[in-house]
């Protein structure tokens, strides 16, 4: 059934249409029976209500298609938001889940740990119960109350201190002794005779004064005998020629020409010159050269703050003050070394006691060197092993002149303080010849490169400034040859200290006025 309003409107329309035909044929089609007028416009009404009616049955099915689409997409986000719920809804179920496991993980951990408390003093009081029955039962055992056993172990451990107390000062009496005994033979021995020790660096010979030449032929003796023994008793060659006043004593051994020099001194001033008189100088002389080389050597040690070192080891230490290296005294340079060595270990949080024992040690090699073979690197490293020195020890006098490849930083700490001991200024000298020649082979390399005009070596041989040609040699290559340069002194050339290379390009603009 339709609805009234659409009929209304379709009525209307009708009317409408009715009227519009009416008019038409009245004014078009007089002739026309009102009859045939009305039929006509009962027709074309029913056709334009039909096709009024099914426009609106069009519009309504489209308005119901909308309707239903909207309808579906709504409920395609209804069901997307129940799946969405339902994710969620299980995820919380999951960790619902997991929180309810490690709940229960959490309260077995602490039944566990509260069992676990229950047990330990369950335990210590049954130790302590053990305890205590033991030492009723060491009561009983020995006899004596807990205040009489304190009493007995409180005298045993004094005792033993006085004894220890009692060791300690004998040991300090017997040092003082010595000491003071040593101070008053020195003192005495200056006050009879002042001797000044004297070596010559860079030289294996040492001269003795004569009071004239005659003494000469006493000390050659008869057929040479009194030569010869000497020579043979102090392992030294005496050599005497025609300069006046001097005998020249040469040795390798810098300690076996000082006692041969001293023997010579001795017999001199003495004027019984013969075999067996020779013979007790030079043992005597022997016997106070090493008492004077075991003072040097503790000396040394007590200068450079070690202590605990072997007999052996001391010795070796006073041997080094007849040793010089560049005319600088080993023994000194050990100090040096020493302290430096301390000191750089001590700023970089290391231990400064076990520094300053490295760098003391590290050229106790050069006291034997002339005994053992190899460099004294190595010699001195087998030494120290030899004597029970640590590791950080031995590894520091092999390895300070980079022979082997660190393996702690001691040995690096000494490598450093050797420079800086040996490149201070005054430290070490050369003679003049081999200064001359040094200078020479220097500025001979620098002026072997190609582009090169002039070498000049200045600084006492610590520069060497180098003059190329500025058309043949750029800046780059300029500094490229200075590294070149650098490298080849370093495997060629044999000096102390370092030496700086500067590099000079030269460009000369020349004209004249007339």
């Amino acid at each position: 059934m339709a609805d009234p309003l659409i009929v209304g409107i379709v009525a209307g329309a009708a009317g409408v249409a009715a009227g519009y035909f009416v008019d038409r044929l009245v004014k078009g089609s007089a002739y026309k029976t009102r009859d045939e007028i009305l039929r006509q416009a009962e027709k074309d009404s029913e056709n334009l209500l039909k096709d009024q009616e099914l426009k609106l049955k069009e519009e309504m099915l489209k308005r119901r298609e909308a309707l239903e689409a909207k309808l579906d997409e709504q409920r395609n986000q209804q069901r997307n938001r129940e799946r969405e719920l339902d994710k969620r809804e299980a995820h919380l179920e999951e960790q619902t889940d997991s929180f309810r496991k490690k709940e229960k993980m959490l309260q077995s951990t602490q039944q566990k740990l509260a069992d676990r408390a229950k047990s330990i003093e369950a335990k210590d009081n049954e130790l302590s119960r053990l305890l205590k029955e033991e030492q009723e039962q060491l009561y009983q055992i020995s006899g004596l109350s807990k205040e009489n056993a304190s009493d007995l172990l409180l005298k045993r451990l004094e005792r033993e201190l006085a004894e220890e107390t009692g060791a300690l000062i004998m040991k300090h009496e017997s040092e003082v002794r010595t000491v003071c005994e040593r101070q008053a033979r020195e003192i005495i021995g200056m006050a009879v005779q002042r001797y000044a020790s004297a070596h010559t660096s860079e030289t294996t010979v040492s001269t003795v004064d004569i009071p004239s030449d005659e003494m000469k032929g006493r000390i050659i003796g008869r057929e040479g005998r009194n030569i010869r023994a000497f020579e043979k008793a102090t392992g030294v060659d005496v050599i005497v020629d025609d300069t006046p006043g001097v005998v020249i004593v040469s040795a390798f051994d810098n300690v076996r020409r000082e006692v041969g020099k001293l023997s010579l001194a001795k017999l001199i001033q003495d004027g019984r010159i013969h075999p067996s008189r020779i013979e007790e100088i030079v043992a005597e002389t022997q016997k106070e050269m090493e008492d004077h080389i075991r003072r040097l050597g503790l000396g040394a040690c007590e200068e450079a703050g070690v202590r605990g070192l072997h007999e052996k080891v001391v010795d070796l230490m006073g041997r080094l003050h007849f040793r010089v290296s560049y005319s600088q005294n080993v023994r000194q340079h050990s100090i040096e070394v020493a302290h430096l060595t301390g000191l750089m270990a001590e700023q970089l949080g290391l231990d400064g006691t076990l520094g300053r024992r490295c760098g003391f040690l590290h050229d106790i090699g050069k006291a034997a060197d002339h005994e053992m073979e190899g460099g004294h690197p190595a010699v001195g490293a087998e030494l120290l092993k030899r004597y029970g020195e640590c590791e950080e020890v031995v590894h520091a006098a092999a390895g300070h002149h980079d022979d082997i490849r660190p393996e702690h930083i001691y040995t690096v700490l000494v490598a450093a303080a050797d420079a800086v001991s040996a490149a201070r200024p005054g430290a070490r000298r050369e003679t003049l010849e081999k200064y001359v020649r040094r200078l020479e082979e220097l500025e001979a390399l620098a002026c072997g490169f190609p582009g090169v005009d002039h070498a000049f070596a200045v600084q006492a041989g610590r520069e060497i400034r180098v003059i190329v040609d500025s058309s043949k040699v750029n800046d780059r290559r300029a500094m490229k040859m200075s590294r070149d340069i650098a490298t080849a002194i370093e495997q060629t050339l044999t000096y102390p200290g370092e030496i700086k290379v500067t590099i000079l390009r030269e460009t000369r603009s020349v004209e004249f006025a007339r």
